[in-house]
């Protein structure tokens, strides 16, 4: 009898041995960017630094020189340091569409506020402000990193990063004592920890100042650790304190990302949401050289506080590159840039939430995405009676199984969470708004906005797979 029932596989059964030395081969490769990576312009400069040693030229360039692209060129656009666009020319004509990768770099996070730095029963802390959704109980008594840049007077920058090498210290937020938390055990999760209790600890020792003399021993007193902190970010990174207002200075979790699982199964570490799917579009758009349709792999910024400002989604970065390209291939109108965003295919490479069984009721579970059953594709996203959402069109969902069928890829569905209980959203409903066909894909994750997620690295490799298969597709 015909077996008509749908089943979604389990990856690690049918891997062969080159399998999975491909896969954890790219798994480690995944580990080091985001161990190394930890902002978004960090993101930028070594995605920037590695799509160049692959032939891609810089379209700024490009554009200054009116150099003419053809079938086959790469070119990169960096946007403010924050978002990336790469792009490899096909043989088609791009009026007739492109083939999208759309992934996010930054993560969730506290940053510096402009003016941080404070003193306070002889202890330094700096002042944070949260970025994104996050539990913020989750933040404090771990061992914290800072990451950033100072923009100075001069035009200089400064790149800051302290925590990360083994030699280095970590800073970090106190939490209260067991013993003396009855008051605050009492409070709801989201009230225990206030985002102005998110203060970094940096030291504790006064600057030592002997040229000073003793008429002066009251004014050497006022402040001395803030002082000291002054003076060893002064003497490492030549700063200064007005020189916070013109920085952009990350708090995240300190440390490497790490093998997960006895079985080393999964991956654990900072910021996959969204950096696994924007690392697995950029090796993607790398592999993919001679492509039929024109290829574009576009990262951006603020997408987790609703892609706003100049590097985020709902910028016109994007289509003003789409443009530019369009005129160095010579075949810029407003026409044409209009026809090809509407006839482009897109996956929006985002996470979603993986079934948790320490956590099953936020699920349901035939609805839900499950570590090591390969890439989820989810057709819609939103809130409630699915609001604000881009719901894919029946016809391109039955080309991607199609396309995955063909290449021998293991996938899942999946929605984002029990109807009612929550939401959330991705930048697929943005570009949706061009006309093109766009579906959020990505992989399930454990415990995800929180300091340290969880994810398979058999979803990563079906992942990769996927927008390798997506670019060069053929679609209908």
């Amino acid at each position: 009898m015909a077996n008509f029932k749908k089943e979604y596989k389990q990856a690690w059964t049918s891997y062969t041995e080159e399998d999975l030395k491909i896969l954890f081969d790219y798994a480690d490769r995944y580990k080091s960017f985001i161990s190394e990576n930890k902002t978004e312009r960090e993101c930028v400069r070594t995605l920037v630094k590695q799509a160049e040693e692959a032939g891609y030229r810089n379209l700024e360039e490009l554009i200054k020189t009116d150099t003419k692209l053809s079938a086959g060129d790469k070119v990169y656009a960096n946007y403010l340091d924050k978002a990336l666009i790469l792009c490899c020319i096909g043989e088609k004509s791009l009026e007739e569409g492109l083939r999208l990768l759309g992934a996010h770099i930054d993560s969730p996070r506290l940053d510096l506020k402009p003016n941080p730095l404070y003193e306070d029963t002889d202890i330094a802390l700096f002042k944070t402000h949260y970025y994104g959704g996050i539990k913020k109980y989750q933040w404090v008594a771990l061992p914290l990193a800072i990451h950033g840049v100072v923009a100075k007077k001069d035009g200089s920058m400064v790149n800051i990063v302290i925590g990360e090498d083994e030699s280095d210290p970590v800073v970090g937020i106190s939490d209260l004592l067991i013993h003396l938390a009855g008051e605050q055990m009492q409070k709801k999760l989201s009230e225990a920890i206030t985002g102005e209790d998110l203060n970094v600890c940096l030291g504790t020792i006064p600057l030592q100042d002997k040229e000073k003399d003793k008429d002066k021993e009251k004014e050497k007193e006022k402040d001395m650790v803030k002082a000291n902190i002054l003076n060893l970010l002064n003497e490492k990174y030549g700063i200064e304190e007005e020189d916070f207002v013109s920085a952009e200075i990350e708090i995240v979790p300190a440390g490497r990302a790490r093998d997960y699982g006895l079985d080393r199964s999964m991956v654990i570490g900072y910021g996959q949401d969204d950096r696994v799917c924007s690392y697995a579009s950029f090796e993607a758009q790398l592999e993919v050289v001679r492509p039929l349709k024109t290829t574009m792999t576009v990262l951006v910024d603020k997408e987790e506080i609703g892609s706003v400002g100049a590097s985020g989604m709902h910028s016109k970065f994007f289509e003003n590159t789409v443009a530019e390209i369009l005129n160095l291939v010579g075949e810029y109108s407003s026409l044409k840039l209009r026809r090809t965003l509407a006839g482009s295919k897109m996956l929006s490479s985002d996470v979603t939430a993986a079934y948790d069984p320490n956590h099953p009721s936020v699920l349901e579970k035939y609805n839900a995405a499950y570590l090591g059953k390969g890439v989820v594709f989810n057709k819609y996203t939103g809130s409630k009676g699915k609001s604000g959402s881009n719901e894919a069109n029946a016809e391109y969902v039955a080309e991607l199984r199609k396309m995955v069928e063909d290449n021998h890829i293991i996938w899942q569905t999946s929605e984002l969470g029990r109807i009612d209980l929550g939401g959330g959203g991705t930048i697929a409903y943005i570009v949706a708004n061009y006309g093109m066909d766009v579906i959020d894909c990505g992989v399930g994750v454990h415990s995800m906005h929180a300091p340290w997620e969880v994810t398979s690295k058999a979803d990563l490799y079906e992942m990769r797979k996927t927008y390798v298969a997506f670019l060069k597709n053929e679609f209908r």
